[in-house]
């Protein structure tokens, strides 16, 4: 198809031509920024806690009346739980992955080297609280039950001598692999040795980091610790499928053990992973309906403009119809002329649409996003708005020719 008449022809059309330009740039460029952010949202929601998450379920419970004797009576909440048939296990800690607040610490390898030590997250984990969360193993052994002791509330717990670590810890502070049987301090001046490696096992606050930092989402250790306080986590884990019906059940056996208790965030694990990623589900479902809304402007705009040439263009379209002229050319002749103006607005599209992440990754903290996206929002943009001015040219080429010649 001749291009410089073409040119000719969109030359007295510049206020259209730059509308439609202007808008499918527009689109290009939030379309690419949105589909980075969901994916990221998608993966971060998506990211496993080293849990079985499917057949765990989680409560706070809040001793009430006299505080003596805590340790006994958590104990005996303990021994009640693990009595139900269907339970597999059950821990008592003052957190875990995905709750939303916990405890860290001030980790590294030396303690003269201060200045690199980073935090991390910390559980206190007695041996049984391994099979009551379903973590894995990957290096190592679990703790002993003679290195376990009480963590009171309110004195001072120094520092055990061995610990476990997830794998993406132990990654970070021994990058050759050797993290096993080595020493890390964790603000004291006493080492404790590294007996063991898990898989994963996220933070509390996982939720809210998306990668390595201060509070990397994985880097996570494990302490020797039972947990002695008026406010504990009970995390009980089931055989497959009866997390749900047994939620109910341990509410009751515990209340008729003692009712000098409160009971609060009695909930499945499923339930707390959608209460912690509320926030990113709702931003990733705000930027869908945005991108389907702004598509369908941009493809209501390009059929409205070029309806609107249609209309300017009638004599022209009879003439070349009376001369021998097909449909199908009368139709190609719009979809090359769309091309063309889609194809520059989709090109200024994707530089603007860099520029765009490169501020948003900087005040927003997240993720570059590659040029897959932009490539992919181009096509998006490009696809639509052909098939958008279809309808329009359709009806043009379906003009007789005496008709469009006396209009």
């Amino acid at each position: 198809m001749p291009i410089v008449p073409l040119l000719r022809a969109l030359a007295h059309r510049k206020t259209g031509v730059v509308l439609i330009a202007a808008q499918i740039a527009l689109s290009v460029a939030i379309l690419a920024n949105s589909l980075s952010i969901v994916q990221q949202r998608q993966r971060l929601m998506e990211r496993p806690t080293g849990l079985d998450e499917a057949n765990i379920f989680t409560m706070t419970n809040q001793f009430s009346g006299t505080m003596a004797d805590l340790s006994a009576r958590i104990k005996g909440d303990l021994a009640l739980l693990r009595a139900i048939p269907g339970v597999v296990n059950a821990t008592a800690v003052q957190s875990f992955p995905l709750r939303g607040y916990g405890r860290s610490t001030s980790v590294t390898r030396r303690a003269d080297d201060r200045d690199n030590a980073f935090n991390a997250g910390w559980y206190a984990l007695p041996p049984d609280g391994m099979d009551a969360w379903g973590i894995r193993l990957v290096a190592g052994q679990n703790f002993n039950a003679d290195e376990v002791r009480d963590y009171l509330i309110g004195f001072k717990n120094p520092d055990p001598p061995v610990v476990i670590v997830s794998r993406a810890l132990a990654d970070r502070l021994f990058p050759r692999g050797d993290a096993l049987g080595q020493s890390i301090y964790m603000g004291g001046a006493d080492p404790s040795r590294i007996v063991g490696i898990v898989e994963r096992a996220q933070t509390a606050w996982a939720a809210q980091s998306s990668g390595p930092g201060p509070y990397g989402p994985e880097e996570s250790v494990l302490l020797p610790f039972q947990w002695v306080s008026p406010i504990v986590a009970y995390v009980v884990r089931t055989a497959p499928g009866k997390s749900d019906a047994l939620l109910a059940v341990a509410q009751q056996r515990l209340f008729a053990l003692s009712r000098a208790r409160i009971i609060s965030e009695a909930q499945t694990f499923s339930q707390t992973r959608a209460d912690r990623y509320r926030s990113n589900l709702a931003m990733a479902l705000v930027l869908k309906v945005v991108c389907a809304l702004l598509l369908a402007v941009t493809a209501f705009g390009v059929i409205a403009l070029t309806t609107n040439w249609v209309s300017q263009q009638r004599r022209y379209i009879g003439m070349r119809r009376a001369v021998g002229a097909r449909r199908i050319d009368i139709v190609q002749y719009f979809q090359f002329e769309n091309l063309l103006i889609a194809g520059i607005g989709a090109s200024v599209g994707v530089a603007l649409g860099m520029a765009g992440n490169v501020w948003l990754a900087t005040a927003l903290e997240i993720t570059r996003m590659g040029i897959g996206y932009l490539s992919a929002a181009a096509v998006i943009v490009l696809l639509l708005s052909q098939a958008a001015v279809l309808l329009p040219a359709l009806r043009a080429a379906a003009l007789p020719p005496v008709a469009a010649i006396r209009q």
